[in-house]
């Protein structure tokens, strides 16, 4: 069926942008906004997405639904949209572009089948479109070549074939190195700030470790900001493993470093409010205050 509509739940950091690109390539791009914050609703504004009143007429007036949100959300989030598309007997592509587990994946898509929708296993790689740019938007399972016409509206869409669970466990395997290495980070930075040894670990990095000190500069001042959305994601990053008969104990860990990184007053910070002249070394000195000794 040719793609004509997009709706994007929810407009925020990445589903906003994403619903700006597909607009700007000229496809009509819906949202429902009931309940959600200011912040979403004025994210959903500037990218000139329409409003619909509620659930059900996003799902008929869509020929295709993303799903964009934090991972914990995700099966509520499908079961509100099977309810729609049983009430209304809509024709919609769903594309769960969250990350999640293969597992999880594989159980939303029994949700959604059984509703009458068509279930796209989606994730998402890379920072939210800017400029006419697009993060790698990796598809698997039988419907997956469905949703590849995007690609014609400026998505770069990538088809890992026709097996669920691909698209999700590639995003499972990047953010585990992505936003793993940035928790790891943040802990030694932290007690080296506790210890006192800040400016010599950093001099021991600067000399031996320079691409490491260059993506510490960049990731760390904006984690914060994202670091309470990041807890449910690596715990599914945690089943994942789990569900491999690997270690589910590194997440575990990585989980609880943004739940303490979230639970300081820079945790409520979001990508606008977020002090942009901050850097690495007042970035961690503020966490470190911040959780005692």
């Amino acid at each position: 069926m040719p793609i004509e509509s997009v709706a994007i739940l929810s407009p925020g950091d990445m589903g906003h942008a994403i619903g700006q690109l597909l607009r700007e390539n000229e496809l009509r791009v819906l949202t429902c906004l009931a309940g959600r914050s200011n912040r979403t609703r004025e994210l959903s504004r500037q990218a000139g997405i329409t409003d619909v009143p509620n659930l059900n007429e996003l799902v008929e007036q869509s020929d295709v639904l993303m799903s964009v949100t934090i991972s914990e959300a995700v099966p509520g989030l499908c079961r509100e949209i099977a309810d729609a598309v049983k009430a209304t007997g809509a024709d919609l592509l769903f594309a769960e572009c969250n990350a999640i587990a293969p597992e999880l994946s594989r159980e939303m898509e029994g949700v959604l089948s059984e509703a009458g929708a068509r279930y796209v296993d989606a994730s998402i790689i890379g920072g939210p479109p800017r400029n006419g740019s697009s993060p790698r938007i990796y598809v698997s399972g039988g419907n997956a070549a469905e949703f590849e016409q995007l690609r014609n509206f400026g998505l770069d869409v990538r088809n890992l074939g026709p097996q669920l669970g691909r698209a999700s466990g590639i995003k499972m395997c990047y953010a585990a190195m992505t936003k793993g290495t940035t928790a790891l980070q943040a802990e030694l930075l932290i007690a080296a700030e506790k210890l006192g040894l800040t400016q010599e670990l950093m001099a021991e990095f600067s000399g031996s470790q320079p691409a490491v000190v260059k993506r510490m500069e960049g990731w760390m001042p904006g984690m914060p900001a994202k670091s309470r959305r990041w807890i449910s994601e690596m715990e599914q990053i945690e089943a994942t493993f789990r569900d491999l008969g690997l270690t589910p104990n590194i997440f575990k860990g990585v989980a609880d470093i943004y739940r303490m990184i979230g639970d300081t007053p820079l945790g409520d910070e979001n990508p606008e409010s977020r002090d942009q002249e901050r850097g690495l070394a007042e970035t961690i000195r503020l966490i470190a205050e911040a959780t005692g000794d």
